[in-house]
């Protein structure tokens, strides 16, 4: 009888380790996530679902984040069973989904109040729902006060922006201090371009992107703009350009935000930064910028389906928004708090044109979803980087552009 008891005891203990509950009795859930230590939003809403849910605790699974998307598809592919995974883009969501790697989310999505979650339909796959947004990025252009001084950049065109850059460029070796740094992303060309001039990035034909890449390519030739091989094969980040008063202005996302602030309290950076519209195509008055939102969903193979879900829904509602919103991020859910919360935040620019880069009148999605988007994505890349590194001329990349996805894709 006594064997049978230590037996029955070991059982017990073995099941409680397999589902997740730890020594105090919590469910333990893990999220992947990228960059855990310098993307402070992760924590923010870790500790807050933590708070607000006793018997849950959050592991995150921290991944490189210029691997994420990689690391993520080789775990799905070898049965991973981490709870929750953020989607990092659209593209990446799309190809998880149509692969069947994530739950549905369809059900609970019917009963939201729809008009407080911006893009939620980003998400909609022939009617069905896989992830929640909880951030909702777009592009802006941040800028070093002090290098700016009292240049206008409030309704900038592309040609203006280019004109500007080659003013505030000065020195040169060590001392050399650009006018502007362009991101190696594709985005930073194509889909500009594309939200600009209502092109399709899924349609096969970019003579849409032309303008936008010559003036890339003028910028670097001009000595405005560092170098598309240098910033490659130095790794150079975005972040370092502005924080470290090497180019005075940054077409980037407005997650930056809530990074360039965690900096500052830390003492890290002593830039004085601003946000303005991102320059537009013509001088209309209003402004067109892309975004992309960023989601949780909950693996189909998940260990603690329910808990996942608890924290999804949590993240991603009006409690998960107030929480990255006190740190400078832009939720996906938003009420008349949200806004105030983030402009509230210490240390964020509160100046009127700070307020006007936050209003966009249209904001383009980065890349329509669709079982296409990953395959066309791929494609894009690969020709984006030769273009910018000069083995191809912008006519051949576009043509080699329009040729592939036909071919290869359409």
């Amino acid at each position: 009888m006594l064997a049978a008891a230590v037996a029955l005891l070991s059982v017990a203990g073995c099941s409680s380790a397999g589902s997740g509950a730890s020594t105090d009795g919590k469910t333990t859930i893990k999220i992947a996530v990228w960059n855990y230590a310098s993307t402070p939003e992760f924590k923010a809403l870790i500790d807050g679902f933590e708070a607000t849910h006793p018997d849950i605790q959050v592991e995150p699974v921290d991944i490189l984040a210029d691997k994420y998307p990689d690391k993520l598809t080789t775990m799905l592919a070898g049965g991973d069973t981490t709870d929750v995974l953020t989607m990092k883009n659209v593209i990446d969501y799309s190809r998880y989904a149509s692969r069947g790697q994530l739950a549905p989310l369809t059900d609970y999505v019917a009963q939201l109040d729809r008009p407080s979650y911006k893009n939620l339909t980003a998400y909609d796959i022939n009617g069905e729902y896989y992830a929640l947004p909880y951030r909702n990025d777009f592009w802006v252009l941040f800028y070093n006060k002090a290098m700016t001084g009292n240049a206008d950049l409030s309704h900038l065109t592309w040609s203006g922006f280019s004109s500007l850059a080659k003013q505030l460029t000065s020195g040169d070796g060590a001392n050399k201090v650009y006018g502007t740094y362009l991101h190696t992303w594709r985005s930073v060309e194509q889909a500009l371009a594309a939200a600009q001039t209502d092109g399709n990035l899924l349609g096969g034909d970019y003579g849409f992107f032309k303008k936008q890449y010559e003036l890339a390519l003028d910028l670097q030739k001009s000595g405005a703009a560092l170098p598309y091989s240098t910033a490659t094969s130095q790794k150079v980040t975005y972040d370092s350009q502005l924080t470290t008063h090497k180019a005075a202005t940054v077409p980037m996302g407005t997650w930056w935000a809530a990074a360039l602030l965690a900096e500052k309290a830390k003492g890290t950076n002593d830039v004085d930064w601003g946000m303005a519209p991102v320059p537009q195509t013509t001088d209309g008055g209003k402004t067109t910028t892309f975004g992309s939102p960023t989601a949780f969903a909950i693996n189909k193979k998940a260990r603690h389906a329910d808990a996942a879900k608890q924290f999804v829904q949590w993240a991603s509602g009006p409690e998960g928004a107030a929480a990255i919103a006190k740190i400078g991020i832009v939720p996906s859910y938003s009420d008349s708090t949200i806004m105030k919360a983030f402009f509230s935040v210490p240390g964020m620019p509160n100046d009127e044109l700070s307020r006007k880069a936050m209003q966009p009148d249209t904001v383009v999605l980065e890349m329509p979803v669709s079982e296409r988007s990953s395959d066309v994505d791929q494609i894009l890349t690969e020709e984006h980087q030769l273009v910018m590194s000069g083995q191809k001329s912008v006519d051949q990349g576009i043509q080699e552009m329009n040729k592939r996805v036909t071919n290869e894709v359409k």
